[in-house]
């Protein structure tokens, strides 16, 4: 995933929705952007702990060191793609959203299904539908467009230009979820079937030793 986000800000069409808040911290204070994620991360571990109080699970901060592992991969992930030449014209920078795309795709595919600590962002989402009983994915929606809307006034305001936000960002918050389905319609069963299996041979080592 941290690779994907790296190429789509090579690409320079603005990044994922999710991703926008870092990029702008980074633009705008000049923090390294791996550290403005992990900031981030820890930010929405606390939103969740506003909004759930005592239903917050202390298994949930977990997602703490996951942020920071996030953000350290983000850091080496912004380094790899650093190597890429720079796209010079519109299309070879549609291009390079496009493998971004792809790759956060893939990325997300592996990482849902495992179900195991989320991602920040994925709680904090989780955290508001459980509270509001507002679905899921109109959640996402909603908080996707809040994330992008306040990257792109904050960047307006302080640097008079979109920065973190554009054409890209709306692309990314679009078609990775239809690369998502389409993935998942092919290759799901498949996975499921190989998660299933590692459970079962990780599940009958610990009965041996046992």
């Amino acid at each position: 995933m941290t690779i994907g986000i790296g190429v789509s800000i090579k690409a320079d069409l603005g990044v994922s929705p999710v991703s926008s808040v870092p990029y702008t911290i980074t633009l705008i204070a000049g923090i390294e952007m791996g550290k403005a994620t992990i900031l981030f991360h820890i930010a929405l571990v606390l939103l969740q702990v506003i909004i759930l109080r005592k239903e917050f699970e202390l298994k949930q901060l977990a997602q703490v060191p996951v942020g920071v592992l996030f953000g350290y991969f983000t850091t080496f992930s912004n380094y790899l793609t650093g190597l890429l030449p720079s796209p010079e014209h519109l299309a070879f920078q549609l291009l390079f959203l496009l493998i971004s795309i792809i790759i956060v795709a893939i990325g997300l595919f592996l990482y849902i299904p495992a179900d195991m600590i989320p991602l920040a962002g994925e709680g904090a989402m989780l955290a508001i539908s459980r509270k509001t009983g507002i679905s899921f994915p109109k959640v996402k929606i909603g908080f996707d467009v809040t994330v992008v809307l306040i990257s792109g006034v904050v960047c307006l305001s302080v640097m008079h230009r979109f920065g973190s936000v554009g054409s890209g960002t709306v692309l990314a918050a679009v078609l990775v979820g239809v690369v998502l389905t389409f993935i998942s319609r092919r290759f799901n069963e498949r996975y499921c079937s190989f998660l299933e299996g590692v459970e079962m041979k990780v599940g009958a080592a610990e009965f041996e030793e046992e």
